[in-house]
């Protein structure tokens, strides 16, 4: 071993591959850690980051093992090399003006990627940049001068075979890390920073490569012939508007509350601390639901699947349903035609519409889908300040980032739709559950549950502080709020642990009980009306937009929506879940197991009238998923020319210096601005966001100080 030079080694042909497999991997780990925010937090993650450039760099390189003749050898691996290079670069520009990765879309519609770049070329180079390339130069100049020679003899192919079965070990065990650290990476595929973490560049794009050919198939199979059929599912299923109820919201600001986490069983509910004194959990939200403003359903259901919090965004907005398995943000929202509730409300009834999220936009894909739902601006993470202070892992805190968006929403032209995502409450509820905090924590062995109130509570305080804005401001009186919890903050494993604090005995829990946790909450509260009230209709997350738009005036019978209006006498009180489960006023179908809800008892012989039953209602439920999946998978919306909706066009969106331009519009509007900023005499609503100190939480630090000062007097 001492006398092998490295030059030598070099003039060997797996000595050449040893350099590439280690130069590109570098290049990998110096974009890693100097380009791309990949939100690394623990030792696991650095781990697999360091690692998983090895797997793909060793699979690329090693096809050119496979070639024999020494040029043609060389050339491909140096090709190879090359592509690998420019796929990485390529991904840093777009990065440092996108905040993303690059899709396999973005690359088929190069030409408009290319001209986004083009006006921005100098301020995307860097001189660092020529790291990235220069060795490649060295390397093609030192082949070509001999100074690196290539070497004649052919590799083996049981070496460059056991060479391509070392990279896919590594990338077994890559996975398995990834999948060990963050479970459903694969399946959920929430966020392309999250793929490129665990995964890297390559192994990214080519999973994108595979998602997109699956779901460009099945829209290439779609037909107007499916379109007609949907048409015919939605005309049998359509509810007719309660005549009472139509119209009363007509004209108003539309404020979507997304309540991160939140589960049914958390209204109402007080939790017990070590004393034995009781702390309500959500007391602001607790009087919204009691409310006679507010229309609350105590019987509404979260219907997502492995999307999640985009589930239920695809399911409010669209009143669809999404995937079965996987996201459907990730593989059909960036694509599809939508009928969605901003684009219906800006072409009937003139609205603006705005997310607001403390979040990276491209999470869940969001940056992309929100234009294809039609969204006028997105406000993500890069236009508040987020720090380590006011932070987690998934955004902005709430309370900041509901004072934050203030300074946006006062200048949306009235009536506006608006949804804001809130996401302090989200897994592992640990961000709130210290002394300072305030609120006690449960006594459970599942550390999740335990700090699940603490951060239930700060969501609850949060929305409170944004609500007495809305009052202060001058938008409460002129706005719809909707509140609603997306999906189940505990989940079907952890019950048993929570059944003591509901009352019972975690030996008895079954998946009936299983099945009536997964109750969300959902208010629509309406200032100045008192025809609310709790409803006990059963529900589901793909009704809320049915429901929302007749309140509004707008009747949808032209649309093509999964869902009923909740407060018509024609609701079927019928909730499917993602997996074909279902639950009605009578019965619970759960996990393969068919329960009466009188009792909560399984219905082991089920009488020949229980079976008709149960199999009507199977069926609808199976056409109602089967109708949804049609249209999403297969984009059928495109053919679709019965809404009287003009198409959207999702380049004409861009949700880069929103501030700016909302700024300006309201300037060139001048008089006729209906932003509540120009309402108050051009003058900033921002004072009227008070945050509760510490002490107006705790009453008793309150009192303590005033008797202190008291005494100091």
């Amino acid at each position: 071993m001492k006398n092998i030079k490295i030059p030598n080694l070099l003039n060997t042909r797996l000595g050449f591959f040893g350099l590439l497999a280690i130069l590109l991997w570098a290049k990998n780990i110096l974009a890693y850690f100097t380009e791309f925010n990949l939100g690394v937090d623990s030792t696991i993650q650095y781990f697999i980051l360091v690692i998983n450039p090895i797997a793909t760099t060793l699979f690329l390189l090693s096809i050119a093992l496979y070639v024999r003749r020494t040029k043609a050898s060389y050339f491909t691996m140096l090709f190879i090399y090359f592509l690998a290079t420019v796929l990485l670069f390529a991904n840093i520009a777009y990065y440092r003006e996108f905040t993303d990765f690059i899709t396999i879309n973005t690359i088929l519609g190069a030409g408009k990627v290319a001209g986004g770049l083009a006006g921005s070329t100098l301020k995307l180079l860097q001189i660092k940049d020529i790291l990235y390339f220069i060795d490649f130069i060295v390397l093609a100049i030192a082949l070509g001068t001999k100074k690196i020679k290539m070497d004649e003899r052919p590799i083996r192919a049981r070496t460059a075979l056991a060479i391509t079965a070392l990279s896919v070990m590594v990338f077994s065990g890559n996975l398995f890390l990834a999948e060990t650290d963050r479970s459903g990476l694969l399946t959920r595929t929430f966020s392309r920073d999250y793929l490129v973490k665990y995964l890297g560049i390559n192994a990214f794009t080519a999973y994108d490569a595979v998602q997109t050919y699956q779901t460009t198939q099945v829209r290439a199979q779609a037909s107007p012939n499916d379109m007609d059929e949907a048409k015919d599912y939605v005309s049998e299923h359509y509810a007719e508007p309660n005549d009472k109820y139509y119209g009363m919201a007509e004209g108003k600001n539309v404020i979507y509350i997304h309540l991160e986490s939140v589960q049914q069983f958390l209204i109402d509910y007080e939790l017990e601390d070590e004393n034995g004194e009781k702390h309500e959990v959500m007391p602001f939200i607790n009087s919204l639901y009691h409310d006679d403003s507010t229309f609350s359903f105590d019987n509404f259901f979260h219907q997502v699947a492995a999307g999640k919090t985009s589930d239920a965004e695809t399911l409010m907005d669209n009143s669809l349903f999404g995937l079965n398995q996987g996201s459907f943000f990730t593989q059909f929202g960036g694509k599809n035609t939508f009928e969605s509730a901003p684009n219906i409300l800006k072409q009937t009834k003139g609205y603006e519409s705005a997310v607001f999220h403390g979040n990276a936009g491209n999470f869940w894909n969001r940056n992309e889908v929100y234009k294809h739902f039609g969204y006028d601006h997105f406000f993500d993470a890069s236009y508040y300040d987020v720090n380590d202070e006011n932070s987690f892992q998934y955004g902005l805190h709430d309370k900041p980032f509901f004072e934050q968006s203030v300074k946006y929403l006062e200048h949306l032209q009235q009536p506006f739709y608006s949804k804001f995502i809130a996401v302090s409450n989200h897994y592992p509820y640990s961000e709130f559950t210290n002394e300072e905090a305030g609120f006690p924590l449960a006594d459970t062995p599942d550390e999740t549950i335990n700090g699940y109130f603490a951060t239930a509570n700060y969501l609850d305080t949060a929305v409170e502080e944004f609500f007495n804005y809305l009052k202060e401001s001058g938008l409460y009186d002129n706005s719809v709020i909707v509140l609603y919890g997306d999906h189940y903050g505990i989940s079907d494993g952890r019950n048993e642990n929570l059944a003591e604090l509901l009352g019972k005995d975690s030996s008895e829990w079954d998946n009936y009980d299983n099945a009536q946790m997964q109750r969300v909450p959902y208010m629509i509260h309406i200032p100045g009306q008192s025809e609310g009230g709790i409803n006990h209709t059963y529900g589901g997350e793909v009704d809320a937009m049915p429901t929302l738009m007749h309140l509004l005036g707008v009747d949808t019978k032209n649309y093509i929506q999964m869902g009923q209006d909740m407060l018509s006498d024609q609701h079927q009180q019928l909730v499917a879940f993602r997996d074909g489960s279902f639950v009605s006023p009578d019965y619970t179908n759960y996990s393969g197991t068919l329960y009466d809800n009188k009792t909560g008892e399984a219905i082991e012989s089920p009488s020949e009238d229980q079976q008709a039953e149960v199999k009507k209602l199977q069926e609808d439920v199976n056409k109602q998923l089967e109708t949804s999946d049609k249209v999403t998978q297969g984009d059928l919306l495109r053919f679709h020319t019965g809404s009287g909706l003009d198409p959207i066009d999702p380049d004409d969106y861009d949700y880069k210096n929103m501030e700016e331009r909302i700024l300006k519009k309201e300037e060139k509007l001048g008089d006729d601005s209906t932003s509540i900023y120009s309402e108050n005499d051009d003058k900033s609503t921002e004072d009227e966001y008070e945050t509760k100190s510490y002490q107006e939480y705790h009453p008793e630090v309150r009192e303590q100080l005033e008797k202190e000062n008291s005494e100091d007097k």
